[in-house]
């Protein structure tokens, strides 16, 4: 997804120190020390507006939130969001999210290997050419990545409207070995799932009864 950006957009980012970072590189290996604690990281790759993101931070304050995008404009959505919904729960401004201006493509830039827990992919971009299936953020080569950042253990739950991109994970997963668990082909089928948290894409698919497919790979049997 890209926005046109709004005028002063990265002036807004660049204030937005406690909850934007713009240099992830210079977090690598120390995103713990960015938060101040040792909880537990997930990251959320190709957050677009941020409303998943922004909420699991909300809901689950146990844990350390980054949502990663590589437009402006979405960031600047996603602060606003974060923000709106942190002070709404708690009165103050989130202090355990990150919004990360990165590319997903040099993820081992900026995290460290064994640095992440979870990681979400939301609504990934299908990429349905022949020719652009290595952008497919479930090809081998990511999840390779996947695997370095979570040190070889952890946990990447994916959710898409696409059943070909769907069929295309299963295979990828199932190849490097990870061990699949909770697979549903229509995550919705009975109404919205009252126990997941969905994202702007999602609650436009839901409405117009798509079904969603969803599941989760345990990397390193975990």
């Amino acid at each position: 997804m890209r926005l046109r950006g709004k005028k002063g957009t990265r002036e807004f980012l660049e204030e937005q120190k406690d909850l934007v970072v713009l240099d992830p590189g210079a977090h690598k290996g120390n995103w713990r020390s960015f938060f101040g604690n040792g909880k537990p990281i997930h990251a959320e790759l190709g957050m677009g507006k941020g409303q998943f993101i922004a909420t699991m931070s909300v809901k689950h304050p146990d844990v350390n939130f980054i949502g990663v995008d590589r437009y402006d404009e979405l960031i600047r959505r996603a602060s606003l969001k974060a923000d709106a919904l942190s002070r709404e729960a708690f009165g103050r401004r989130p202090d355990n999210l990150a919004l990360v201006r990165h590319n997903v493509e040099y993820l081992t830039d900026m995290f460290a290997d064994g640095e992440v827990d979870r990681i979400y992919l939301n609504f990934s971009d299908p990429w349905p050419k022949k020719k652009h299936i290595r952008r497919r953020l479930t090809h081998p080569r990511f999840l390779d990545m996947y695997v370095k950042v979570l040190g070889g253990r952890g946990e990447i739950h994916f959710k898409t409207d696409s059943a070909e991109l769907f069929e295309y994970s299963l295979n990828t997963f199932s190849d490097h070995g990870f061990r699949l668990r909770n697979i549903t082909f229509n995550l919705h089928r009975d109404g919205a799932h009252p126990d997941h948290v969905m994202t702007e894409y999602e609650q436009k698919f839901v409405e117009q009864g798509k079904p969603i497919y969803r599941l989760e790979a345990l990397v390193g049997g975990h």
